[in-house]
């Protein structure tokens, strides 16, 4: 499961956009990072540290708060990219991948014809020193290199950003945490956020204590990143 890639379902953008089906916030923080970009090995290296796992991705499965769109297959074709980029559904966009696939393999069998039916030993023609492939052998390919994790966008890191804040504020400080999410609400951009941190931190410590301030102050550092 952890190569797979995961979107929302309407269902989902439903409850994003209006609290509608009561999502517990633990989840809610997940169903907001999953995008049908990042498979959930990068979302589970981003953000196991909030305490997420694989299995609350499949509690929202189960909910049907998302969608498989991609189980890791290699190589996408161009009709799966086409439709990635038009704004189809998940749904829509997980038909487009299975049908990128079934033409590629019917265009393999046309480039080959009856004979890639044979055995190896088929595609092997004869000269003075003995067996020599038709096609030659090919050079070993390099090894690829590893991509690298993709990064949360600003657009994704505010989101993220802002449902930490709105969340550990009415778990730690209910009522007396509500002049403090005002300033939440009013913060523009992430450099707002972080000149708001010590502000949120001081408050935690008052609240909860050393050891929960430092829990969350952790948290939302990775959260506001460089």
């Amino acid at each position: 499961m952890n190569k797979h890639i995961y979107d929302k379902t309407d269902k989902g953008r439903e409850e994003i956009a209006t609290r509608k089906h009561h999502v517990p916030a633990k989840l809610r923080s997940l169903l907001l990072m999953i995008d049908g970009h990042r498979s959930i090995d990068v979302l589970m290296k981003s953000f196991g540290t909030m305490g997420l796992s694989v299995e609350n991705v499949e509690e929202l499965l189960a909910l049907g708060m998302i969608v498989l769109v991609d189980a890791g297959e290699p190589d996408p074709g161009p009709d799966t990219i086409t439709a990635h980029k038009s704004g189809m559904s998940a749904q829509a966009r997980q038909l487009a991948r299975r049908k990128a696939a079934a033409d590629r393999a019917h265009g393999a069998d046309s480039v080959l014809g009856p004979d890639s039916m044979l055995g190896p030993d088929s595609m092997l023609g004869m000269d003075d020193n003995g067996p020599a492939s038709i096609i030659g052998s090919p050079a070993p390919a390099a090894a690829p290199a590893a991509p690298a994790a993709p990064r949360m966008s600003d657009a994704e890191r505010h989101m993220a950003v802002q449902e930490f804040y709105t969340q550990t504020i009415k778990s730690t400080l209910g009522l007396r945490g509500m002049m403090l999410q005002l300033k939440v609400e009013k913060c523009g951009n992430l450099a707002d956020f972080r000149a708001l941190r010590d502000t949120y931190v001081e408050a935690v410590l008052k609240a909860k204590g050393r050891e929960m301030a430092l829990s969350l102050s952790s948290r939302l550092d990775q959260l506001l990143g460089g």
